[in-house]
């Protein structure tokens, strides 16, 4: 196993307000996702030289997901999870990532509903 496969690169947590839904009342108001991000990077050379440079600037990255699942309206959770896979992968250098994308509240008796995708840069329905 490479040692890119190794090291990982999480964002938790991260919530972006958005329009997500099927129903006429979800086109209409804003709803919360919360997606967690898994990111294969060599981290090796940021350790050694302590530049931002040789990081997953994961800053840049929480800031360019959020503006994407922002931007438009989408009806499918598992949308959002495809997208962001694919721009990760093709804007980050990322070989692998897992996304996971909760809708809180989506169902009744249950505190959130959820998909998870794991894609490659090998395996990008986008790609």
């Amino acid at each position: 196993m490479e040692q890119a496969d190794i090291d990982v690169v999480s964002i938790e947590g991260l919530t972006v307000e958005t329009i997500i839904g099927v129903y006429d009342w979800e086109k209409e108001k804003k709803q919360q996702l919360v997606l967690d991000i898994q990111m294969s990077w060599d981290n090796q050379r940021a350790a050694v030289t302590d530049n931002i440079d040789d990081a997953l600037d994961y800053a840049l990255v929480s800031e360019r997901v959020s503006a994407w699942v922002a931007e438009k309206p989408r009806q499918l959770i598992e949308t959002v999870a495809e997208g962001v896979a694919s721009l990760i992968l093709n804007e980050f250098g990322v070989q692998n990532v897992e996304v996971r994308v909760a809708k809180p509240g989506a169902v009744p008796n249950a505190k959130t509903v959820a998909v998870s995708v794991r894609r490659s840069v090998f395996d990008s329905p986008f790609g």
